[in-house]
Formats: C-alpha cells, sequence, structure tokens
C-alpha cells in the first residue's frame, strides 16, 4: 500500500474545500433562480436543468445575465426578514361598542347587559 504523505493530506483537503465552495456556490445559484420573481416557472425550470448538467457553463452565463440583480434580491429579502413581524391591531373601544350595539339591536343582548359592558369598556 502506498504511503499518504502530509502534502497529500493537504492536497485531499484542498480539493475538498473547493469541492464544498463550489456545490454552496451552485445552491446559492439555484435559490437566487427560485427566489427571483421576474422569471417564469419554465424559465426557472430550464435554469436549474442548465445548472445541474451544465454547471460550469449555465453558473458563468447566470452571473453574466442576471449577477447584478442578484444582491438586491438578497437586500430585499434581507430588509423583508428584518421588518418586524405587526400583530393584528387590538379593536378599538368604540369599535366594541359598536358591536355591542348591534348585539343590543339585534337582541342578543339587554339594555342591562349593554349598559355594564359598555362601562366595563369606558373603564378600562
Amino acid at each position: 500500500m502506498d504511503d499518504f504523505s502530509l502534502l497529500d493530506l493537504f492536497f485531499t483537503l484542498g480539493w475538498i474545500y473547493i469541492l464544498v465552495a463550489w456545490f454552496w456556490f451552485l445552491i446559492t445559484l439555484m435559490a437566487d433562480v427560485l427566489r427571483s420573481k421576474d422569471l417564469s416557472g419554465l424559465s426557472k425550470a430550464l435554469w436549474i436543468i442548465g445548472l445541474i448538467f451544465f454547471p460550469f457553463l449555465a453558473a458563468l452565463v447566470y452571473l453574466v445575465a442576471r449577477g447584478a440583480s442578484m444582491n438586491e434580491r438578497r437586500r430585499e429579502d434581507m430588509a423583508a426578514m428584518q421588518q418586524p413581524r405587526h400583530a393584528a391591531a387590538a379593536p378599538s373601544t368604540a369599535d366594541e361598542i359598536a358591536k355591542l350595539a348591534s348585539l343590543r339591536d339585534s337582541g342578543a343582548l339587554t339594555a342591562a347587559e349593554f349598559d355594564t359592558q359598555k362601562a366595563r369598556l369606558l373603564a378600562s
């Protein structure tokens, strides 16, 4: 069995690093293709097929044709993720009183119940 020297180990690790970086790059391109809103479904499918079967050529063509807008799409996605999620606005006191009035008018609440609930809402 041949000896596996330390230099061979470094070369092997270097090639593994390059291979992982290449796959990371391809996955990044595929994610950009799929999140692009200006491409149709057929165009997205063709780009993905091209990246799978002709990765070097398709990656080069994609970067030349659409590389400038990749950063814009990424920035838009990051800005959308950083925006706080707004909870549904709590109904105002006036809205609650209007609902109580409609319940009173429909006969679901008596006048005394309406007055009690209205006083509770106005107190809070």
